[in-house]
């Protein structure tokens, strides 16, 4: 059989909003809002430009309940592309696909083939030898273990397996559908499983092959780092190589910033435009939306504390003088004040500081309650907005007690 290549690619999330940057920033929001569909542009050219054999996409290549037919439409034409190049695609659909209302309701071009729903079947590349098997999600929370009812192998062919599953110990905060081991896996007898559902890439075994590609770009801030899908090379009928392709358009990115060697904030802040810097290269000419994480014990956090809008807006001045497109989606603030200020003051301040942390345990709780009242009343029902309330629960007191703190030491330094 002769040797050639094949895309292995997975949630797509057609059209999916980037989350945190509309809320945040429509200017950059809307540079950035064809973000999905210029990554799965990005994943036909690859496919084309490789002379590849046939794509294999393992699932949720839209998002939920996504109800603009347009997205589909644009799928249906990356596909024809494909089909003009010579290009098959196999695909199963995920679970958010099933929750889709048009996903298999697409006429897709006559080189693509959508693995059925009611079982697992197989389907046959002669030309190359080559046998996939796969089954897309019969509904949205599907819980069996369906990799177990695959076809065997078949005897004298590839074998690959087209599956959108959360294998276990891969799963991390992915829900739990169509559940499997690795060693399951390995076991069935087939060459390349093809997976799909965990955003993040690996490689859980070779030879056999068990691959997560990982998502086509990124949409939140913890979806960090190069994203995009596998380029796989066959020779002499086994899988040669593996290499992953970032396809992304847009980088998120989270970096953290030691403050505590600096007591003067414009040193800081020429200390932290070099690691910025070195951010800005890793991300090979793409927009980066930055999660900062600013930390350590520095005689700054006071002054930090109460000027945190200023301190934003002199971290995007900086991010302004690199060059490329950088956002900050969020800062964080995690400072505190060396350890020698912790000891008990006996001056006003001291007391004053002292009280502070009294109350903070003590008053600001019935008013807390009442407006969490409130919000949790807008909020829908579900795990998320309980988890939300009780976060806010535990941050708010901390965070007014901290910002009362560095008041009073703005206040006493000043007053020295």
């Amino acid at each position: 059989m002769p040797d050639f290549k094949f895309v292995h690619a997975a949630d797509l999330h057609l059209d999916s909003p980037l989350l945190g940057l509309a809320g945040k920033s429509a200017d950059f929001a809307a540079r950035i809002e064809a973000a999905s569909r210029e990554a799965f542009d990005n994943l036909v050219e690859l496919a084309i430009a490789e002379g590849c054999r046939f794509l294999l996409l393992a699932g949720d290549i839209f998002d939920g309940d996504l109800r603009n037919f347009q997205t589909g439409l644009y799928f249906v034409e990356g596909m024809r592309r494909l089909g003009e190049a010579g290009i098959d695609v196999l695909m199963i659909l995920g679970n958010h696909d099933s929750q889709n209302r048009f996903a298999d309701k697409l006429s897709m071009t006559q080189n693509v083939h959508v693995f059925p729903k009611a079982a697992a079947t197989s389907r046959s590349i002669n030309d190359v030898g080559v046998t996939v098997h796969g089954r897309s999600y019969p509904r949205w929370d599907l819980s069996e273990d369906i990799a177990r009812d695959y076809p065997p192998a078949t005897a004298g062919t590839l074998n690959i397996g087209l599956l959108h599953t959360a294998c276990a110990g891969s799963e991390g905060d992915h829900a739990r559908y169509a559940p499997c081991t690795p060693e399951q896996l390995a076991n069935h007898g087939y060459d390349y499983w093809a997976l799909g559902h965990v955003h993040e890439r690996a490689i859980l075994s070779e030879h056999p092959h068990i691959v997560y590609p990982g998502n086509l770009q990124g949409r939140h801030a913890r979806e960090t780092g190069p994203k995009g899908a596998m380029l796989v090379t066959v020779e002499d009928g086994r899988i040669a190589t593996v290499e992953h392709r970032a396809l992304d358009v847009v980088r998120w990115h989270a970096a953290s910033f030691d403050a505590c060697a600096h007591d003067d904030q414009t040193e800081m802040l020429t200390a932290l435009r070099d690691d910025l810097a070195q951010v800005a290269d890793t991300a090979d000419g793409r927009p980066v939306a930055l999660r900062l994480t600013i930390l350590g014990a520095t005689p700054l956090h006071p002054h930090l504390t109460l000027n945190r809008a200023a301190l934003r807006e002199d971290i995007e001045t900086l991010l302004a003088t690199l060059s490329g497109d950088h956002w900050l989606e969020k800062l964080v603030l995690a400072t505190t004040l060396p350890p020698a200020a912790d000891i008990f003051d006996p001056s006003i301040g001291g007391r004053l500081a002292a009280e502070i942390d009294r109350l903070a345990g003590e008053r600001v709780e019935e008013t807390l309650e009442a407006r969490l009242a409130e919000i949790r009343a807008k909020l829908p029902a579900g795990a998320h907005a309980d988890a939300f309330i009780e976060q806010m629960r535990s941050d708010i007191p901390t965070r007014a007690a901290e910002l009362a703190r560095s008041l009073v030491s703005e206040v006493g330094h000043a007053a020295d």
